[in-house]
């Protein structure tokens, strides 16, 4: 199995073959959140938002990643890969739900190795 990080930029390139716009990749390895890495994408809206998330799947499934769960809609589709979940969503919604904020937060607070 690739690293984190060799995944993610398959992730990115797949991404960006299929006109993913604004795509972003957080590092998380090192806090306490549920995955090891974020990657969030801008779709042009609804049908592309699903078309991107097709295209991840088939290009993906074959290098051997595996799909857990998915929660799709028009407008933001999140995929679990395990350690790495991907948001696919419209520039709107990414407006509104501001998850690099949230991220950002996430990445600052280190895992406490001291205990």
């Amino acid at each position: 199995m690739n690293s984190i990080e060799q995944r993610v930029e398959e992730i990115v390139k797949v991404l960006d073959e299929k006109k993913a716009e604004e795509i972003e990749y957080f590092d998380l390895q090192n806090s306490e959140y549920i995955a090891k890495a974020v990657v969030i994408a801008n779709s042009i809206g609804g049908k592309h938002t699903q078309a991107l998330f097709d295209y991840l799947k088939e290009k993906l499934k074959p290098k051997g990643e595996t799909f857990l769960g998915a929660d799709e809609s028009d407008e933001w589709i999140v995929a679990d890969l395990g350690d790495i979940i991907i948001h696919i969503m419209t520039p709107e919604y990414r407006r509104k739900y501001s998850l690099e904020e949230f991220l950002e937060e996430i990445k600052s607070r280190k895992i406490d190795t001291s205990k």
